[in-house]
This record gives C-alpha cells, sequence and structure tokens, in this order.
C-alpha cells in the first residue's frame, strides 16, 4: 500500500494563498494509480476537490479557477497551490491516492479504497 505523508498547511489571510505537498512512498508508479486532493471541514463530508490520472483530471467547481494540482514524478509528490483563499475554504485537507486510471472512479471510491495521508489543516482568516 502507498504511504502518503501531506505539509504545507498553516493560517493564511482571506485573499491569500497556499501549497500543500503530498510526498509518495517509493514503489508508487502516476501512470497506475489516481491521486488528489479531498477536504473535510467540521461537520461536513469529506469532500473530493481535485484528481489527476492517466486519463485526466477532475476540478471541482468551489476551487476551479483558484486551486490547481500539479505532480513532480520525480520526486514521487503532487502539489496543490490554493489562491484567493476564501472564508469557506479551512478544512483538514487530505492527499488520497487509489489504483485506477480514471478521476470519476478515484472520486467514488477513493473514501472506502484509497490510500491516505494524515491530513493537513488549512486555516483562513478573514
Amino acid at each position: 500500500e502507498v504511504q502518503l505523508v501531506e505539509s504545507g498547511g498553516g493560517l493564511v489571510q482571506a485573499g491569500g494563498s497556499l501549497r500543500l505537498s503530498c510526498a509518495a512512498s517509493s514503489g508508487f508508479t502516476f501512470d497506475d494509480y489516481a491521486i488528489g486532493w479531498f477536504r473535510q471541514a467540521p461537520g461536513k463530508e469529506r469532500e473530493g476537490i481535485l484528481c489527476i490520472s492517466s486519463s485526466g483530471s477532475y476540478y471541482a467547481d468551489s476551487v476551479k479557477g483558484r486551486f490547481t494540482i500539479s505532480s513532480d514524478n520525480a520526486r514521487n509528490s503532487v502539489y496543490l497551490q490554493m489562491n484567493s483563499l476564501k472564508p469557506e475554504d479551512p478544512a483538514v485537507y487530505y492527499c488520497a491516492a487509489l489504483k485506477s486510471f480514471t478521476c470519476s472512479w478515484y472520486l467514488q471510491s477513493a473514501v472506502d479504497l484509497g490510500s491516505w495521508g494524515q491530513g493537513t489543516q488549512v486555516t483562513v482568516s478573514s
């Protein structure tokens, strides 16, 4: 099972930016996995917000135009660049990976079947 470690969370002012990192254990191959980011705010369900896979990518409407997912295959890492942060963005952000060629399957199944990092807290001050 792939191991994931997130970093980069913290406190930022509304309108500001933050970059989260997710490092995957050795042996992880981007060709075989879909990988992305979920977030969970207090009292709310875990929400899949971004995904990249060998067949494409997915951006939730709530983050489209503000958040960007990218990968560095050489470093086995995925990044989440968050710009124009809003008061509704605070949550624990999780990196998750699933053996899948599509983001649609990833979004349906990652909660039950995926490998997860420990999460990193993002707080936005107004």
